[in-house]
Order: C-alpha cells, then structure tokens, then sequence
C-alpha cells in the first residue's frame, strides 16, 4: 500500500517537474528575438494645398428668347436650327403687306399736311400785314396763325407715324438679338404670330464663355474662415485659383476656370450659397444644363499632417485611431480628428504631432502596452506587391 502511495507522488512530482521545464523553454523562446514586428511611418509636417470637390451644372452666359414684336403671318424662317448665329442675322420673315401699306398711308398724310403748310404759312404773313393796317380784325389774324400752328403740329404727328410704320416694317424680318447658338424653331412656316407672345419662337445662348454654378455649404464656409483666422490655411495666389472640371463621365475638361463672385444670399432649403465659375468653351463641349463637378484649391496647409490610410483604425463606435511606437518601443494607442482623404492618405487635425511613429503594417498583431519591434514602412515595396497580387491579363 505504501509502495503504491509513493508511485503515485514519484509520478506526479516527475509530471510537475516535466511542465516546470517545458514552461521554462517557452519563455526563452518568447524572449526579445521574437517581438513582433510592425512597419511604421515617422511623422512630419508638410504643406499640402487643399482642395473641395463641388457639384452643379452650367449655364450660358447670355440667353435671349427670340419673340416677335408685330403681328403676322410667318412667311420663311431663315436660319437653321442648331447652329450658330450672329447679332441683327434675319431669323424670321412676317408677311409685310400690311404694314407697308400702313407706312404709304403715313407717308401721305405727312405729304398732305405738309403741302397746306406753304398756303397757310403765306395767309399767316398777309394777315399780319393787313393787321397793321387796320384792314383786317384780330380775330381773323389770329385764326390764320392757329390754323398755320395746327398744320404744323399735324406734321409732327405725321412725322411719328410714319416713323412707327418704318419701325413696324422692320419688325417683320425678326432678327436674332444676342450673337450665339440658336436651338429649336417652336414654329412651322404659315403659323400666325403675335406681338410680344408668352411662347418665345426661338432661344439664342452664348457659350464662350460659359458658367458653372456650384453649391459651397454654409459649414465649409465656416469652417474655412475659421482656420483662415486661425492661421491653419493661408490662402492660394491668383495663379492657385485656377478651378478644375470634371465632366458627367469623370473626364478632366481641359481648360481651367475663373472663380467669379459667391452669392451673399443663403438657399434656405440647402443651407448652400451659389458660386459662379466662369470657364472658356471654344469647342462648345459644355453645353447649358450639364451636371458637372468642380474642384476648387481652398487653401495651402503650411504644416499639415498625412498619414497612410491604412494606418487609420476604427473603434467599435467607429472613431478613428492609430497606433504608435513611442521612444521605449512600446505600442499606445491614440484617437484621431481626421479633417478630409487626399489621394492615399489621411489629413489629421489633432491626434498625431511630429516625430510620432504610427504604425502602418501589423496592427492586427499588436495591442496597446506590448512592446514591438520596428522597420520603416516601404510605400514603393507595397505599391509592387498589391500590383503583384492583382495581375493583368492580356486577352
């Protein structure tokens, strides 16, 4: 009984003694030699030119509605539609023959007003003559000067009649008013027309230049002024203020614009106000009611902080945070205040400073507390080997 008590504790104190050493090797095992390694980046401030991507559509820069102003019967159109047009170019033809012949009827009525001028001019003098003379009354006098003075005024009417009859002549050749791109006739030939009609017959815009009208939010206005007081942003040059288009298909237009003016007015269903980009078309490739989008430089970070995309984690609430080496080697975790994404990277706005090394590659194998060993991220090696993992297939 005795012999099989003490074969018992023998074996146990051997089982103790084999998971003592065993335990012992791990340990070394797990020494220095095998921290795990992490790639990081070494902060360090540069300057980087922001920009904002805003979306809206053009418009032309002149747009007239071609409408008559007499009217009549529409005899020939004269243009073609679609194409381009110049100021005082003949649109439309309205049959005239009545407004010539209202113009032959003011012609002699001035005719015949003028032709008793001479008589009654002649009258007007003798009787004043006779006056003096005591040979005729004052009122006989004075009748002959009214009827001299009323002729004269019938002339002056005339005058302006026939005036208004040349001008409503000219107004059945309708002209275009504006130089540009005329579009569609709402009018066939034989349709009869009236002066100054709601429908317009035609519509001529002007495309060189042209506009493009983009929403800002009242916030980013804010928020711009803010770091401008601040001293976060310095403003771009003349030369920086060259505005970027992107057309519907994701193409670059080719020529930059000219921002003109933001509107002082805020759209109370928006909470936007409207900026007005002013871009050369010579080709007309931007045609008016396009949607488009523009990218406008808003300002030149003097020491702006970048840090790979890939170095950003999130929290279970979804807060931003990195993870950084500090001076002994030790990973601590800090949450981050990203501002925006340009191209690869992130723009911090609090969180990181210069010199903190923020872990890119690895993270999934580190925590805060432990102590990790460290090799400079290789942007390039990295480029190579998700290029290398996605190969091209040539058909």
């Amino acid at each position: 009984m005795k012999k099989n008590n003490l074969s018992k504790i023998a074996a146990i104190i051997g089982f103790l003694l084999f998971l003592l050493f065993t335990y012992g090797c791990g340990d070394k095992k797990t020494g220095p030699a095998y921290l795990p390694e992490v790639a990081v980046v070494t902060i360090k401030p540069q300057q980087v030119a922001t920009t904002t991507e805003l979306t809206g559509r053009t418009s032309a820069n002149l747009v007239a509605e071609v409408r008559p102003q007499v009217t009549g019967i529409i005899k020939k159109r004269l243009f073609t539609e679609g194409a381009d047009v110049a100021a005082g170019q003949p649109l439309f033809r309205i049959d005239a023959a009545l407004y010539q012949a209202a113009l032959a009827n003011a012609r002699a009525a001035l005719a015949r007003s003028e032709a008793n001028l001479t008589a009654l001019q002649l009258r007007a003098d003798r009787m004043k003559e006779l006056l003096a003379d005591k040979a005729v009354s004052q009122q006989d006098y004075d009748n002959a000067v009214a009827a001299l003075k009323q002729t004269q005024a019938d002339i002056q009417f005339g005058k302006a009649t026939v005036e208004t009859a040349r001008i409503n002549l000219e107004y059945t050749t309708i002209k275009a008013p504006i130089s540009g791109r005329i579009g569609r006739s709402s009018v066939t030939e034989g349709a009869l027309v009236t002066a100054n009609q709601p429908l317009a017959l035609a519509t001529v815009q002007q495309m060189d230049p042209i506009y493009v009208d983009v929403a800002q939010s009242t916030t980013d206005i804010l928020r711009l002024r803010r770091q401008f007081q601040e001293g976060q942003l310095n403003k771009v040059t003349r030369n920086q203020q060259k505005v970027k288009l992107l057309l519907d298909d994701g193409t670059e237009y080719r020529w930059r614009g000219d921002l003109q003016f933001r509107d002082i007015t805020v759209d109370p269903t928006t909470g936007s106000v409207i900026l007005r980009i002013v871009f050369p078309n010579p080709k007309g490739t931007l045609l008016p009611g396009m949607f488009v989008r523009a990218i406008l430089q808003e300002g030149v970070h003097q020491k702006a902080i970048l840090v790979p995309q890939q170095a950003v984690a999130r929290d279970p609430k979804g807060n931003p945070l990195a993870f950084i080496v500090d001076n002994k080697e030790t990973v601590q975790q800090r949450a981050l205040v990203l501002d925006r994404a340009i191209g690869d990277s992130w723009l911090v706005s609090s969180g990181l400073a210069d010199g903190d090394k923020v872990i890119v590659e690895g993270i999934i194998k580190v925590k805060p507390g432990i102590t990790v060993k460290t090799v400079p991220f290789d942007k390039e090696k990295q480029t190579g080997k998700d290029s290398e993992a996605m190969p091209v297939k040539n058909n």
